[in-house]
């Protein structure tokens, strides 16, 4: 796959991932009820929905900026997936499987975005190993 190629799937999934876990973000932060409603039926307590929107609205700008912060992307990577999976399982135990197809479909993007990105930048640049 050619380079240019992998930038325009690595920005299309960036851009996509960024206005899911943005819009999250925004809604718990500012109470939207769906959000706080779907969240605290799933057990989560009030403190937490507030965390998870400061982390990942703080993570959606690491993850738009063009070639700075790169180990710290690979962080944002990891909290977004810990994030789906969580709210996968959480999803099916107290909704059902039904409930959970954003789950899949923001893992499945979010996969891609991350493969494209490890492609596109070397250990050698994120980690500076020699």
């Amino acid at each position: 796959m050619k380079t240019k190629t992998t930038k325009i799937i690595y920005w299309s999934g960036a851009i996509f991932i960024s206005l899911w876990f943005g819009a999250s973000g925004f809604f718990e932060l500012t109470k939207n009820p769906v959000v706080w409603d779907i969240t605290q039926q799933l057990g989560y307590p009030s403190h937490f929905i507030y965390i998870l929107g400061i982390f990942k609205l703080s993570g959606v700008l690491v993850l738009l900026l063009p070639n700075k912060l790169l180990r710290l992307k690979e962080w944002v990577f990891a909290g977004m997936f810990f994030d789906i999976i969580f709210a996968f399982f959480s999803k099916i135990a107290v909704l059902g499987f039904p409930s959970t197809i954003d789950t899949i479909v923001a893992f499945s993007v979010l996969t891609i975005t991350y493969l494209m990105f490890r492609k596109l930048y070397s250990p050698e640049l994120i980690f500076g190993e020699a």
